[in-house]
């Protein structure tokens, strides 16, 4: 398999291999192919949980098990508030 970079990829690959840490530009390309499909794993299975919680919450509705509108903003604004705190 043959494979084009740009200029930029190329040089990225090339001080990867001057880091010293690969041996060549096939073990850091080998080495990105390997994150790549962990990541995509990764997104799967939290998709997959998603839609496991959401298909849970939607029978949930169905059952009549819902809770009144105005809690559930309220949940929300202080959910937003703590993650604001946090990236603050």
């Amino acid at each position: 398999m043959n494979v084009s970079l740009t200029p930029e990829l190329e040089k990225f690959v090339a001080a990867k291999v001057e880091s010293g840490r690969y041996t060549s530009a096939s073990e850091v390309v080998r080495e990105a192919l390997r994150t790549l499909e962990r990541e995509e794993k990764s997104r799967e299975q939290q998709i997959a949980e998603f839609n496991r919680e959401l298909r849970a919450r939607l029978d949930a509705l169905d059952r009549g098990e819902g809770i009144p509108g105005e809690v559930f903003r309220q949940e929300v604004a202080e959910r937003m508030a703590r993650r604001r705190k946090r990236i603050a």
